[in-house]
């Protein structure tokens, strides 16, 4: 006598079967723009980080003026020399690397970032030159983040090309942010609480 078949062979026989009749795969059109080549990117982008509560700054000059209100100051270890021109504060590179707590208590973090999306307002680190580690720009509860103007996308097609996906990214759309069941909006919960763009030119 053969096997019993059991009610799993049977599951098993008709998944087959459903599957060996089914239709073959069907492309899907990809429309969407890919490239935005708008004379208005640098506004667009600032356009939208003012909707989300995020203060913008231009130009280079905008720095020592940010930084001389803050005490206490993280940055990564590669963090350009001229962005901390005049700082009298006190420095905390982060290495070796700083502990949350530590990170907790400092006023503010100065990083650059990977790339900005001007269509979304989202800034997007990629742990790549002066950004430093995910820890150092969501523990403390300022976020000061130097965008040049080169880095400035329209689309997110745009910016996904320059991104390494097995990176570490960080997508900052705004001040972190949520809100509870009655809508009552708490910031700070994710990460920082405050986030002040300064935007540079390309050469800066």
């Amino acid at each position: 006598m053969g096997e019993a078949v059991t009610a799993r062979d049977e599951i098993l026989a008709r998944l087959r079967t459903a599957l060996a009749d089914g239709p073959p795969p069907v492309p899907v059109p990809r429309r969407y723009r890919r490239v935005d080549d708008r004379s208005d990117l640098i506004d667009t982008l600032v356009d939208r980080l003012e909707d989300y509560r995020a203060v913008v700054h231009r130009g280079i000059d905008a720095l020592p003026r940010l930084l001389s209100a803050v005490d206490r100051l993280a940055v990564p270890t590669d963090v350009p020399a001229g962005w901390l021109a005049g700082y009298a504060g006190r420095l905390h590179r982060d290495a070796p690397a700083l502990s949350p707590a530590t990170l907790d208590e400092l006023d503010a973090v100065l990083t650059g970032c990977a790339v900005a999306v001007a269509d979304t307002g989202t800034i997007i680190l990629d742990a790549g030159p002066a950004q430093g580690r995910r820890a150092l720009t969501l523990v403390p509860d300022r976020h000061i983040c130097v965008v040049r103007t080169d880095q400035v996308v329209g689309l997110l097609p745009e910016a996904l090309a320059r991104l390494d996906p097995r990176a570490p990214l960080t997508w900052i759309s705004g001040p972190s942010a949520t809100s509870d069941i009655e809508l009552n909006r708490v910031e700070g919960v994710h990460g920082p609480r405050r986030l002040e763009i300064v935007l540079i030119s390309s050469g800066a």
